[in-house]
């Protein structure tokens, strides 16, 4: 029904497996973080008010898988366990090379229907979790979850639009390192991500990112190499070959 990233398991189908799933899962974490804040990757600090997660708050992210792997690497490594639901293509390879503890992950690839209860039962024992939503949540649901989220002081990333977000992050450039003249291989890739923060007008933020750098570690772009993109700008489907 669900897993660590050990193994992926079968969907998530009724109401007595969402409570089997947060017994477990309870089992396995017997206390959560104390702090208020959930320290991220120093990459993604300018992006995100206050420069971390806040606990008890929404996020929502645009585009790039990669970047959804980055903000979890820094809890996770921090000690926080974190859950991915609704993504079954979630590469635990992938995951780990950005530095995200497979021991303290736990993976629900297919929630289903139900799958704002399996968000909310995760919530309940995870300190950062993940939602790739199938479908438009009413307003209600929405805001039960955001109550949630603040009791338990999780934090929710969204992969897609989400209201009441404290930052919604945009990869709105991207581009490849590696190919030469129609040969080698794609051995970096650079975005450019934007983060629109609740403050409305002027409250962009922009950052230059290597998703993964050629020795695949996850930094900042130096401002000596901003400029210049690789000739395929522009390109974030290709994402899916990392």
């Amino acid at each position: 029904m669900f897993s660590t990233a050990a193994a992926l398991a079968s969907p998530v189908s009724d109401r007595s497996q969402v409570h089997e799933l947060q017994s477990r899962i309870r089992q396995m974490q017997a206390t959560k973080l104390d702090d208020r804040r959930q320290e991220t990757h120093p990459a993604l600090a300018s992006l995100l008010p206050g420069g971390a997660l806040k606990s008890g708050a929404a996020y929502s992210v645009r585009g790039s898988t990669t970047l959804v792997m980055a903000l979890l690497a820094g809890p996770s490594a921090a000690g926080a366990w974190c859950g991915v639901v609704g993504m079954p293509d979630f590469g635990a390879e992938a995951a780990r090379r950005f530095g995200i503890d497979l021991e303290r992950l736990v993976l629900v690839p297919h929630p289903g229907e139900n799958w704002l209860t399996v968000t909310a039962a995760v919530v309940d024992v995870l300190s950062v979790v993940v939602i790739v939503p199938p479908a438009r949540a009413r307003d209600g649901d929405v805001a039960r979850l955001t109550a949630r989220l603040r009791q338990r002081e999780s934090t929710l990333i969204v992969v897609g639009d989400w209201p009441q977000v404290e930052a919604t992050l945009t990869v709105s450039r991207s581009g490849w390192d590696g190919l030469g003249d129609g040969t080698g291989y794609l051995a970096a890739h650079r975005v450019t991500v934007e983060s629109a923060t609740r403050g409305g007008p002027g409250s962009l933020r922009r950052a230059d990112l290597w998703l993964p750098d050629p020795s695949e570690s996850f930094r900042a772009v130096s401002p000596a190499a901003v400029t210049g993109l690789s000739a395929m700008d522009d390109v974030p489907h290709l994402e899916a070959v990392i």
